[in-house]
């Protein structure tokens, strides 16, 4: 684990931006035979079918920038941000690589949620430490539809929960997509803690301080898009 004083001051509404990032794939052509039964032709054509679809996401990585309202109440609250396996820490920035999922988008006003899917974020993870307590949250999983990342829990090396609700994504500040050879960049989601997750750190490290909704940092998604 990388102690964050050592990196402070680098370099999946949020995961509309992923909609954005598959638009960018070959669009679904649409396929099947005519058929003379008008019921059948009514349904097909009243259907709705996605626009874009990346059956496997390659990368590359989320990268959070820490609000500093978040820094300064970790710092009254005596704990130490630092990360866990692949993640990185660097001038005030998380970095979680992308290990997988996919997406699938419908036009906007179809289908409701349209981005469906997953963002997987496998072997990496936050840590925040207090004396001889560690909570590590881990393999983070974004979910499109809901617009929330899930991820596990240990405590002092012992898992707590697995996949519980530990942010919820804002994207009403995001930015237009940025594009820069084969990847599209896509930043301005706020990341703020679950009320799930809230009372669970509160029991942990005995306090009443740590709030839902409370704002970790602004995220930027990076993809691959080939």
């Amino acid at each position: 684990m990388r102690n964050f004083k050592n990196s402070l001051p680098r370099s999946k509404r949020g995961l509309a931006a992923i909609a954005t990032v598959a638009l960018l794939a070959a669009p679904l052509s649409a396929c099947g035979s005519e058929d003379s039964s008008s019921s059948s032709s009514s349904s097909s054509s009243s259907a709705p079918k996605p626009v874009a679809a990346i059956d496997a996401l390659t990368g590359s990585d989320t990268q959070i920038t820490l609000d500093q309202g978040f820094v300064d109440a970790l710092t009254q609250l005596k704990l130490t941000p630092g990360v866990v396996g692949d993640a990185t820490l660097t001038d005030g920035a998380l970095d979680f690589p992308i290990t997988g999922g996919n997406v699938t988008v419908f036009t906007p006003g179809e289908v409701s949620p349209y981005v469906i899917g997953q963002i997987q974020h496998e072997n990496s993870g936050l840590s925040l430490t207090a004396g001889d307590t560690t909570v590590e949250l881990t393999n983070f999983n974004v979910d499109p539809g809901v617009s929330r990342v899930y991820g596990d829990v240990a405590v002092n090396g012992k898992t707590a929960v697995t996949n519980a609700f530990l942010f919820q994504l804002d994207g009403r500040t995001l930015k237009p997509l940025a594009t820069e050879g084969d990847t599209a960049v896509l930043e301005g989601t706020e990341v703020k803690i679950s009320d799930v997750a809230a009372p669970l750190l509160n029991d942990t490290f005995k306090t009443d301080a740590v709030a839902a909704g409370l704002l970790v940092g602004i995220a930027k998604i990076t993809v691959n898009t080939k």
